[in-house]
Formats: C-alpha cells, sequence, structure tokens
C-alpha cells in the first residue's frame, strides 16, 4: 500500500476517534441512575433501590432571585436529578429581568436549543475564523433557536416585562465558559499587559475589570 494511502487511513480513524470523543457516550444499559451527586459517574445506582422519584425534578417554575445580570435560572442535571445519568441531556429554565443578559459564552460539549415561553429575546452566535459572522433573531414567545456547539452566543431580553426561556443541551455536562470570566476572572490573573495587547485596551483598563465580579 503507498505511503500517501496509509497516511490517509491513519488520519481518517484519528478523526473518527476525535469526534467519537466530542460527544456524550451513548448508553449500554436501560438504566444508570447516579448512585450519589455528582455530574458524571462510571457506577450506577443499584436497580433493585433505583425509583420513579430518580427520574423526576420538581422546582422548574420556583427560581431564585436575579443575579447582577438580571437573570435567575433552575437546571436539570445528574445532581437534581440523577436518572439523567448517561442520557447525554441537561435542561435549564431562565429568567431574564428588563434588560437581563447572559454574558457571551459557550458550551465546549453541547449544542443548545432554547425555546421563548414568555417575552421577547434577542439571541445570536458567532462562527469560527476567519469569517465571525454574527448570526442574530429576535425570539418571541413560542420561537426555537438553536445555538451549534462550541460556537460563542448571546441572549438578552428586550420585552418590557421579564422573559422565560427553556434550554436543552445534548450533554449532561456541556460546559459553560463565560468569556468575560475567562478573561478577566481567572485565577490566578492572566497578565494584564498580555491581555491589554491582546484585547486593544489600556493596561489600567484590564487591571480595573480584572477587579469586578463577573457572571460566574
Amino acid at each position: 500500500m503507498a505511503a500517501s494511502a496509509i497516511l490517509f487511513i491513519t488520519l481518517a480513524f484519528l478523526n473518527c476517534i476525535r469526534f467519537s470523543l466530542a460527544f456524550d457516550p451513548r448508553p449500554l444499559q436501560d438504566i444508570c441512575v447516579a448512585p450519589a451527586l455528582g455530574l458524571a459517574t462510571s457506577t450506577c445506582k443499584d436497580p433493585r433501590l433505583v425509583t420513579a422519584n430518580d427520574f423526576y425534578m420538581t422546582g422548574l417554575d420556583r427560581p431564585g432571585p436575579f443575579n447582577a445580570y438580571g437573570v435567575t435560572f433552575v437546571v436539570a442535571s445528574v445532581p437534581t436529578m440523577p436518572g439523567l445519568n448517561t442520557q447525554g441531556q441537561l435542561f435549564l429554565r431562565a429568567e431574564l429581568a428588563p434588560n437581563g443578559y447572559f454574558p457571551p459564552h459557550i458550551h465546549p460539549r453541547a449544542s443548545e436549543l432554547t425555546y421563548v415561553m414568555e417575552g421577547a429575546v434577542e439571541v445570536g452566535f458567532v462562527t469560527s475564523f476567519p469569517d465571525y459572522k454574527y448570526y442574530s433573531k429576535v425570539l418571541n414567545k413560542g420561537d426555537a433557536f438553536i445555538f451549534p456547539v462550541g460556537l460563542v452566543h448571546t441572549v438578552q431580553n428586550v420585552a418590557r416585562g421579564k422573559s422565560v426561556t427553556t434550554s436543552s443541551l445534548n450533554s449532561q455536562n456541556p460546559g459553560f465558559i463565560f468569556l468575560p470570566d475567562s478573561l478577566y476572572a481567572a485565577k490566578p490573573p492572566i497578565n494584564s499587559s498580555y491581555l491589554a495587547r491582546a484585547s486593544k485596551l489600556d493596561e489600567n483598563t484590564v487591571k480595573y475589570l480584572q477587579t469586578k465580579m463577573w457572571f460566574g
């Protein structure tokens, strides 16, 4: 076999491995209820001890107080619904006060389908280098929008009153990376001179931003 053909097959094989590791693995059994609180577990609760309550959660309509961004949300995940373990799902219900918003963020391991239950939100996502194209849309009650996996996306309330959304993410641990936090709230701090040059900002501005409280 020619060396070029061997190289092609090897690269294709490695790419398949990389792709398969990018998303949650398919379950190998009907259920694998998490035996204790946690995002994921390799062991399962004894099936003899499993009850319907392991697949149940209440309180999604009762979020807590609004945070500094005018957002409050409740999450159905493995810690709150152990039956979600190995099912590749996370569900979020959010309420946004007038002018409330989620800072630009990404989910490195999941796409996100958002549905508007009440109010109106402006959403959008940005494609990767070199285009950085921004696709945005105002969603009203009954509308839905998909955020592709791993892309920076934005959500802000544009209604006069509060807005309510639900989101389904196709990973039990999708990851939440808020861009302002990752840059300015890293511990220990990222070098302020480097951030100033990378962001085209004055270094004193960067140092000031590093003192602020961020979403995460």
